[in-house]
């Protein structure tokens, strides 16, 4: 275990563990690997890898299907796995986080959210409730925090939902609006209407 510099008898901070997942197979997309196709001058996947890195976090995991897109996650520890649903993802991610006190879960193809946004998500999670954004008067969705109570439930999932099933009943008070963040790229069209 690395030291935080914490002397013994001393609460350590709340360790706070992100987690980026990009490994999807980007059926919608094409052939080509949506997470390399530029958006704004970068990889559609740096802009969210450079918001986690700006986030408060303690650790950084991204969990990728491709060299090329891991060759753009420094600063994070990166789990590479075969493409498969977003579930198998998941689960490789939280098998690597072991058991944070907060484990927030960000999509590598949503480039609109900021370090801003993830901060408040990390703030509305509590030990007994996770937290999500959501766009008006949408369903929770990720970026979503979930305390550590909650990691089994999440490394049960299975098929391409990830965790949105488990955000669906949160209290008012744990969903944050995100407004204009959470459009995430499936289609090259969703990309060119993004850029405009």
């Amino acid at each position: 275990m690395t030291g935080s510099g914490a002397m013994e008898g001393t609460a350590h901070p709340p360790k706070r563990t992100g987690l980026l997942l990009a490994a999807g197979a980007s059926r919608r997309f094409g052939p080509e690997d949506k997470l390399l196709a530029p958006f704004a001058g970068r990889p559609l996947l740096s802009h969210a890898a450079a918001a986690m890195r700006a986030a408060a976090l303690d650790r950084r995991i991204a969990v990728v299907s491709s060299a090329e897109t891991a060759a753009l996650l420094d600063g994070f520890e990166v789990i590479r796995i075969a493409q498969g649903e977003q579930s198998d993802s998941l689960r490789a991610g939280i098998a690597a986080a072991g058991t944070p006190d907060r484990l927030l879960i960000a999509l590598g193809d949503m480039p609109l959210v900021s370090a801003e946004l993830l901060d408040r998500v990390i703030a509305a999670c509590t030990d007994d409730h996770a937290s999500a954004g959501r766009e008006a008067n949408g369903p929770p969705m990720p970026p979503a925090c979930f305390p550590a109570s909650w990691l089994p439930r999440l490394a049960e999932l299975t098929g391409d939902q990830g965790a949105g099933r488990l955000l669906r009943d949160l209290p008012a008070g744990q969903i944050i609006d995100a407004s204009g963040q959470l459009p995430d790229i499936d289609t090259p069209e969703a990309l060119r209407k993004l850029s405009r």
